[in-house]
């Protein structure tokens, strides 16, 4: 394979094919980060967050058996590699679900909203993806250094099972997918919920695609030449870097964010397709149009601070167990909470 494609385009197709199945999974199993929570907070079902639950289980269970075979290095990753901030994580999680309420949508949302024709999902992506370069590399980046910047890696990676490990004396391996067990078995353990098999397939296939990531880059990161980082999906800074390749490919190469971009808006416009959802959208209210304008810049600066989105760090993250995962989860929560308090009880209007 190597003989015949570049690097960066196996690693594309890599991200591509995982995507698909997440736009996949958006379209027709219905996963989707806001719409678990609105379900949760408001329609009085648990159904998709228990999906979550056991994608996020599995895919750490796969993480670290994968790692326990060889086929990934799980200190590679950018969220076990870098020094952990908890600060970044709570401001970054909490601007991140705060402005995914006010947006409608997650990154990963739009993306396979964008896939069934919503146009107001593309100004979305747009205005994500320039804010999330602007907070890296951008004028935003200068405050994000001066604030949150700063400070040394520790001595064993920040992940909960390499310091269980590390403490207690046990296997890596066993303390990483035990916990993974326990996430999952807490996500399936009501016994009406397994008459859901639709949910367990679709989280089943989340997880496959988080995992699929890391051991397809790190393989090509072994046996390559050329140093492309050990990555999985995540779509906070991809879609800017996404949207950059789109006006540099002349002089850009692909990288397994674009293909993962494209990959779950080819998935979710074959999932669109397949139920029959497909359909042009655009916004008719210029207010609803502002706000989800704001929203979508905050989730651009949130993301970045927190290192990853609902997906890089709900899903990506927590499949190494970082320590950054479960605190930024849980701000995302309750800035989602606060954002759908003030759309659907009006404490407060956003002009």
């Amino acid at each position: 394979m190597l003989d015949t494609l570049s690097e960066p385009a196996i690693v594309a197709w890599i991200g591509l094919a995982g995507g698909v199945v997440l736009g996949l999974a958006a379209r027709i199993g219905r996963f989707c980060t806001l719409g678990a929570l609105e379900d949760l907070f408001y329609g009085d079902s648990s159904e998709r967050v228990r999906m979550w639950g056991i994608a996020i289980g599995l895919s750490i269970a796969g993480s670290f058996a994968a790692q326990a075979l060889g086929w990934i290095d799980l200190t590679n990753s950018i969220y076990l590699s870098a020094a952990w901030n908890p600060w970044a994580s709570v401001a970054g999680g909490l601007t991140f679900g705060y402005g995914m309420a006010l947006a409608g949508n997650c990154g990963y949302g739009a993306l396979a909203r964008l896939g069934g024709g919503d146009i107001r999902a593309f100004i979305i992506v747009l205005v994500m993806g320039i804010f999330a370069y602007m907070t890296i590399a951008g004028p935003l980046a200068y405050m994000r250094i001066w604030i949150f910047e700063g400070g040394s890696a520790a001595p064993t990676p920040p992940s909960i099972a390499f310091a269980l490990s590390d403490q207690l004396g046990l296997s890596l391996t066993w303390v990483g997918m035990g916990l993974g067990f326990c996430i999952f078995a807490l996500a399936a353990v009501r016994r009406p919920f397994w008459q859901h098999l639709k949910t367990m397939f679709w989280g089943g296939l989340v997880a496959g695609a988080i995992v699929s990531g890391w051991i397809g880059t790190q393989w090509i990161a072994t046996h390559g030449f050329e140093e492309l980082p050990v990555v999985t999906h995540t779509f906070s800074a991809p879609i800017g870097e996404s949207l950059i390749y789109l006006m540099s490919a002349s002089g850009n190469s692909v990288s397994f964010a674009t293909g993962s971009v494209l990959g779950v808006l080819i998935g979710a416009f074959l999932g669109s397709i397949f139920k029959g959802h497909f359909r042009w959208e655009a916004c008719d209210d210029a207010r609803e149009l502002r706000r989800q304008i704001f929203g979508a810049a905050l989730m651009g600066v949130g993301s970045v601070l927190a290192l990853g989105c609902s997906v890089g760090q709900g899903l990506s993250a927590f499949s190494t167990l970082a320590y950054g995962a479960p605190v930024t989860l849980i701000c995302i929560m309750i800035g989602a909470a606060i954002g759908l308090r003030q759309l659907i009880q009006g404490f407060h209007q956003i002009d």
